[in-house]
């Protein structure tokens, strides 16, 4: 472990972080570079002599995590939202030309959000990457209609993962097939970006992927509740795997 104090040259102030914490695999790095592939960005500011790694979320929670395991010092800003109505953005930006140069050898590079493509991932750690991305970069829904007496009725439960980088949702879309024998493996274009959608099957399958055997706090539970209500509203659709995994977080 490097832990160093890194310099931000915007505003002269220092600041510690563990700036070999992407060097070597392990399940929370493989957690926080997937975040990072869908919530992240490299900023090479030649001006300042500086080389920044940036994570942002509308949720302060999920930065205040990442900001722990790299052993951060640094600030989280709030930004304006850019929509009316919109939530507020937050920013953690470490400057580090060690970072920097590490996410760069795991695939990463600046303006990377529409060429980005899939990187190479240990089996051993697959499931925490994606689990990252579908933190940053993914959703569960309930799909409910109204049936008889307006009366509402849960029709599927779906997984999407959303890039701007087609490449790198097929990319992804070949690991889970190959992992899970998934049944989609199309990409949309969707508004501005492209997306894998699974229907209820693959959605279980993800499901149990990519939470069985983790510890608790590695995740968004927000999503994760998501799950736990489908699987409360359909418990013929949870087995002995997903009740495991539901009663140990």
């Amino acid at each position: 472990m490097c832990i160093v104090t890194t310099y931000n040259y915007s505003v002269g102030i220092k600041y510690r972080v563990n700036e070999s914490f992407f060097d070597k695999w392990s399940p929370t790095m493989a957690y926080v570079l997937g975040y990072f592939y869908a919530d992240g960005s490299l900023e090479n500011a030649d001006y300042l002599r500086g080389r920044y790694i940036r994570f942002s979320s509308v949720e302060k929670y999920s930065l205040e995590r990442i900001r722990g395991w790299l052993e951060s010092e640094h600030n989280i800003v709030a930004g304006k939202p850019t929509r009316p109505n919109g939530k507020t953005g937050f920013l953690l930006r470490i400057g580090s030309h060690k970072l920097f140069n590490a996410l760069e050898k795991r695939g990463l590079y600046p303006n990377k959000s529409l060429t980005v493509r899939f990187p190479e991932i240990p089996k051993k750690y697959l499931k925490d990457f994606v689990r990252g991305y579908f933190d940053g970069d993914g959703c569960v829904f309930l799909w409910r209609t109204k049936g008889k007496n307006s009366l509402l009725i849960l029709r599927k439960l779906s997984v999407i993962f959303t890039s701007g980088s087609k490449i790198f949702l097929e990319g992804l879309s070949k690991k889970l097939k190959k992992n899970l024998d998934l049944k989609q493996t199309k990409t949309y274009n969707s508004d501005r970006a492209f997306q894998l959608r699974y229907a209820t099957e693959d959605s279980i399958k993800l499901f149990k992927f990519m939470y069985g055997g983790i510890s608790f706090g590695n995740f968004f539970e927000r999503k994760f509740n998501i799950f736990k209500k489908y699987f409360g509203l359909r418990p013929q659709r949870s087995d002995v795997i997903i009740s495991r995994i539901i009663n140990r977080m």
